[in-house]
């Protein structure tokens, strides 16, 4: 039987797109927030972004509490990273109030501050793995993010969301123990990294799930307003602990990793280089306050009596203690009037708090810059005519935290 031509008249075939729900909840997604994608069969069309769901007004709760019941509001903000979020709070009290921080504190800080940075990083790059399909890299790291959190368990009591340190120091100091798990993590997570990169970097099947996808260039990064890990990522190395050195940042030596592509490949290897450069940063600041044992520098917060509250002991035996303690507890101090702006490297980014004080006894103004507010306006472009799928892991190498992202 002869082969027919069949032409069909113009116009008869017609392309259906899918409207699909990425959340808000759903497994992919990083927190409640929603994506309401275009599809057509697994492409990505377009997208329109949802947020809010989680929105719970911390800037304007932060109105009516004195500065020291801020400190779990920004817990909640990144919790995986949440003693950056309190450290940076701290600095911008300290830097509207005029408090010097002696140099111990300041290292002791940056320990806490570093250890945060990498179970950010190891939770970040650990999901981009299961989202790949690789399970085993997370189960391995996770044990030691529960190291971590044992430090902070110590240093303050709480895990997850820590509310550590206060204006002017630590409410404690770190003790033995703190230490000698601090030196624990130090020893074993390098190879403990090691094997984690190699169980990705040169993957064959993750290196074609991500290379490419979700490429941003850098000055597309730097209109949208990317920093931290997902600018340098594209290859600009900017690093507020660099350019605007805090807790005395100025006194280290590390590197900054820097990428060249922007897509999720080099995101990922980006924050896999960032922990050796923190571990670096650890093993320098323990050093520094191991040199301060048996002197008179050897403190765990500076002498401001307004607003850190004094020894248990004193408050029963000593009248001015139990004066100060009411007043702070009371929230009877007055503040300032100033206006001023403190960021901080935060493990998504650059984290800026912009606080405002009209001379009253709570902020006036508040207002927290959340890293991941400004990516996720992004997340359109990165994911536009790419997979459903590749769509999934760019969420992942991005980072995106719901609690950050609603504030």
């Amino acid at each position: 039987m002869a082969e027919q031509n069949i032409i069909l008249p113009a116009g008869s075939l017609e392309t259906k797109t899918t409207t699909l729900n990425v959340g808000p909840t759903h497994p992919a997604t990083h927190g409640v927030f929603q994506n309401i994608m275009e599809l057509d069969g697994e492409r990505v069309v377009s997208t329109e972004q949802t947020v809010g769901y989680i929105h719970r007004a911390f800037e304007k709760l932060a109105e009516r509490r004195p500065l020291y019941q801020v400190t779990p509001i920004t817990d909640r903000l990144n919790y995986c990273s949440s003693p950056i979020n309190n450290m940076g709070w701290h600095l911008t009290c300290e830097k509207m109030l005029g408090v010097k921080t002696p140099k111990r504190v300041d290292y002791l800080r940056i320990i806490i501050m570093e250890l945060a940075r990498i179970s950010d990083h190891l939770i970040c790059n650990s999901i981009v793995g299961v989202d790949t399909g690789a399970y085993t890299g997370f189960l391995y790291v996770m044990q030691y993010r529960e190291l971590i959190y044992e430090i902070y368990e110590e240093v303050c009591g709480s895990r997850l969301t820590t509310n550590i340190g206060r204006i002017g120091g630590f409410e404690r100091d770190f003790t033995p123990t703190a230490f000698e798990k601090l030196e624990k993590f130090l020893v074993e997570y390098p190879k403990v990294l090691k094997e984690f990169e190699n169980l990705f970097a040169r993957n064959r099947i993750f290196m074609e799930r991500t290379i490419g996808g979700g490429a941003i260039s850098a000055a597309r990064a730097l209109n949208y307003g990317f920093t931290g890990p997902n600018l340098r990522a594209a290859g600009v190395d900017y690093d507020v602990r660099v350019h605007s050195p805090y807790s005395s940042y100025e006194d280290f030596e590390f590197d900054v990793p820097v990428g060249s592509t922007g897509d999720n490949y080099d995101r990922f290897l980006v924050r896999n280089q960032e922990m050796y450069q923190s571990l670096r940063i650890i093993e320098q600041a323990y050093q520094k306050v191991q040199a301060f044992k048996g002197t008179e520098n050897d403190v765990f917060h500076a002498d401001v009596p307004e607003y850190y509250l004094p020894e248990k002991q004193d408050v029963y035996t000593k009248m001015e203690a139990l004066i100060w303690h009411f007043k702070i507890v009371m929230g009877e101090i007055d503040m300032p009037k100033a206006e001023v702006y403190q960021a901080v490297e935060g493990g998504n980014g650059e984290l800026g708090f912009y606080l405002i004080s009209d001379g009253g006894r709570t902020p006036y103004r508040l207002h927290f810059r959340r890293p991941c507010f400004i990516y996720y306006q992004a997340y359109e472009e990165l994911i536009k005519g790419g997979m459903l799928s590749d769509a999934i892991v760019t969420m992942s190498s991005l980072n995106l935290i719901a609690g950050e992202l609603d504030a």
